[in-house]
């Protein structure tokens, strides 16, 4: 039995921006509570916004894209001809 292939849509585009937006700003204002409350020091507050805070937004975006239905896998492929 094959399973049928839906590609995502529109709402599906405007939720991955919005749970992108989302991510962004949620983990923006954890790093700055916590260097405010004073459990980050500003050279660890600097390391994890420029060396933690990408690959958080790239593990979130990876999330996103697998619920929302952008995940590709094997079926996906075509053959390439020359």
């Amino acid at each position: 039995m094959t399973t049928l292939k839906r590609t995502p849509g529109p709402a599906a585009r405007s939720a991955f921006r919005l749970g992108m937006l989302t991510a962004g700003v949620v983990g923006l204002a954890t790093l700055g509570a916590g260097y405010l409350s004073g459990a980050l020091t500003a050279a660890m507050a600097l390391y994890a916004l420029f060396a933690l805070f990408p690959i958080y937004l790239v593990v979130a975006a990876s999330a996103l894209s697998v619920w929302l239905g952008y995940d590709k896998d094997v079926t996906d492929l075509r053959p390439v001809y020359r």
